[in-house]
């Protein structure tokens, strides 16, 4: 038992030395081809700086290492277990009685301690500095109109109404949303207000609109009531829980908020009538990216603890690689149906790294006990 717990930890120590060396170098590489892809944007960009260009590429080396965490266990793990076995350390430890699945242990809880650390700690810090880099990349390196532009300019917003008694809702619908100096505007605002029980009460026609604190500054509005004539166009004050954080956090990337805020934020967009499938998918996925580190170790393993003197070592690896790439195009798929609303996020995020443990267990299986 003694000799057991020792080869694991040593079997653990050579694996995290190859999964980090393994992540470094990933994300350095992909690190440098994102810095060159930035100044190639940045040539036609006079306010665009070197100096500019490194501190986003900075910016940007989180988040890069969390899309590639898999891979890297995924490589990390085939490099250690097939050192480990060129030098015929598992083969004599498992030739000993020592199973498979012992010295494996403590790799696997390695590598799921391992997505565990980067879905509750790195995943803050990358959310705030992609939050920062993409602020960035609008201010220097876009001509667009900032996150809002990417729905056309245009505002879909629901929210509780506090002046409705019992309380109602509101539904907002603006023109040429516009951020400015933290001050939100649209034009051609238009606002019903329903009842609890979604009776068309009232409607709220305004030239423009501009968020303030904890209320919508509406110039040049009229109320229009079912079968009466439209108001004279007056001030008007509307009630609102939303700030301009919030409403520019909801066009943003929800890779942009961190894992602990998500879900506080999705029930916030649920209730302002915004779309939460891809925030909700992006919470289950770093949820599940736990799993998915241990089936990447466990993938590694089996593809790689096959003993060179039976030849075919090349080849084991090769399939081991392009199982992992499988995987990966299968998470993608699966994410394309989710974002769509045609599988629940839950499956769509839990599906893939499911499916890929059942299939290293299987090869462990068949590895280990014929």
């Amino acid at each position: 038992m003694l000799i057991a717990a020792t080869l694991s930890v040593y079997v653990a120590r050579v694996f995290m030395l190859a999964v980090t060396g393994m992540l470094g170098a990933l994300t350095g590489l992909i690190g440098l081809f994102d810095f060159i892809e930035l100044l190639r944007r940045s040539a036609t960009k006079p306010d665009a700086t070197f100096a500019v260009v490194c501190q986003i590429g900075a910016l940007r080396l989180p988040w890069i290492g969390m899309q590639i965490l898999p891979f890297a266990v995924l490589l990390g793990g085939i490099l250690a277990f097939w050192r480990l076995t060129r030098s015929s350390e598992l083969v004599v430890a498992r030739a000993a009685g020592v199973s498979a699945w012992q010295f494996l242990a403590a790799p696997l809880l390695c590598a799921v301690a391992i997505g565990g650390f980067a879905t509750a700690v790195v995943s803050p810090v990358s959310a705030v500095m992609r939050a920062r880099a993409e602020v960035m990349d609008n201010n220097y390196l876009r001509t667009g109109g900032g996150p809002a532009a990417l729905n056309g300019g245009q505002l879909w917003l629901r929210q509780a109404d506090a002046g409705l008694t019992p309380q109602g809702v509101a539904i907002l619908h603006g023109h040429t949303v516009r951020l400015r100096d933290g001050q939100l505007t649209a034009q051609e605002v238009s606002i019903f207000r329903l009842d609890a029980e979604d009776h068309l009460l009232e409607r709220v026609e305004a030239r423009q609109a501009r968020l303030g604190d904890g209320a919508w500054q509406l110039d040049e509005a009229r109320t229009i009531l079912p079968g009466h004539l439209p108001s004279p166009p007056r001030p008007l004050t509307l009630a609102t829980n939303m700030t301009v954080a919030r409403v520019q956090e909801s066009f943003a990337p929800p890779d942009t908020l961190s894992f602990w805020a998500l879900p506080g934020f999705i029930a916030l967009l649920e209730h302002s009538g915004f779309s939460s499938i891809r925030h909700r998918l992006q919470f289950q996925t770093l949820l599940a990216l736990p799993l998915l580190a241990g089936t990447m170790a466990l993938l590694a393993a089996g593809f790689s603890m096959r003993s060179s003197r039976r030849g075919g070592v090349a080849k084991m690896i090769g399939s081991g690689v392009t199982a992992g790439f499988a995987l990966f195009l299968v998470s993608k798929v699966a994410e394309e149906f989710g974002q769509s609303g045609a599988l629940p996020a839950v499956l769509a995020a839990w599906a893939p790294a499911a499916s890929g443990l059942m299939l290293s267990v299987a090869l462990l299986l068949h590895l280990e006990d014929g």
